[in-house]
């Protein structure tokens, strides 16, 4: 059923260290010059996330240059090959340094979710979501107060500034470049779907301001 009641929802988030990774460069990842589809989505569910209502990300606009940088770590986890499962693994990543962005997005009503919901869910008060999201978000937003913690692509590279717009930031309008191909999303039908993923050709920034997809 399409939805044409949609409500805007704006961010912005600065930090030190960000990753928004390539899935064509392996073991050792580097950086998209600008955060994915999938990434935007992810930061503002991290400030509110409802069950009946999708974020649609519309656009991110860089403020600050893009400057990308060398970065080891020592990797702990369960995804080390055999040979290394004693000790950790040294990952390798060019990542971006001093990044700030402000996000750009659209709420609509997802009525994929009506057949995950019980209907006598008593939790559910509102037949508009996306209205709710919006009201909800924005309080979030100005309160500080998160669903879970927004990171910067991933987890460790925490934000040094979340919060509404800051008129003092402007885009970089120098940076104008294209993106040969770019991931966009792992779940193209919705957050109750299979994993599919979705790339994105030539995408392009102008002046400072990347448009996604739709």
């Amino acid at each position: 059923m399409p939805d044409a009641d949609t409500h805007e929802v704006h961010l912005e988030i600065e930090g030190m260290t960000a990753m928004w990774t390539r899935a064509d460069t392996g073991d050792s990842p580097v950086s998209y010059p600008a955060p994915t589809y999938s990434a935007v989505k992810g930061i503002f569910e991290s400030v509110l996330w409802l069950k009946t209502a999708e974020v649609v990300p519309q656009q991110v606009e860089i403020c600050s240059p893009i400057v990308f940088h060398n970065y080891t770590t020592n990797y702990g986890g369960p995804l080390r090959k055999s040979k290394v499962k004693e000790g950790s693994y040294q990952l390798v990543a060019t990542v971006l340094i001093n990044v700030c962005y402000k996000l750009h997005a659209i709420v609509i009503n997802d009525w994929n979710a009506e057949k995950f919901i019980q209907s006598s869910d008593k939790k559910r008060k509102t037949t508009n979501a996306a209205h709710a999201y919006k009201a909800i978000f924005q309080k979030n937003l100005e309160r500080g107060l998160f669903y879970t913690m927004p990171c910067l692509g991933w987890k460790e590279f925490v934000p040094s500034y979340v919060g509404p717009l800051r008129q003092e930031t402007t885009p970089q309008s120098d940076i104008n470049l294209t993106i040969p191909s770019m991931f966009k999303t792992g779940f193209p039908n919705g957050k109750y779907t299979a994993w599919q993923p979705v790339f994105t050709r030539d995408v392009h920034i102008v002046d400072g301001v990347l448009t996604y997809a739709q």
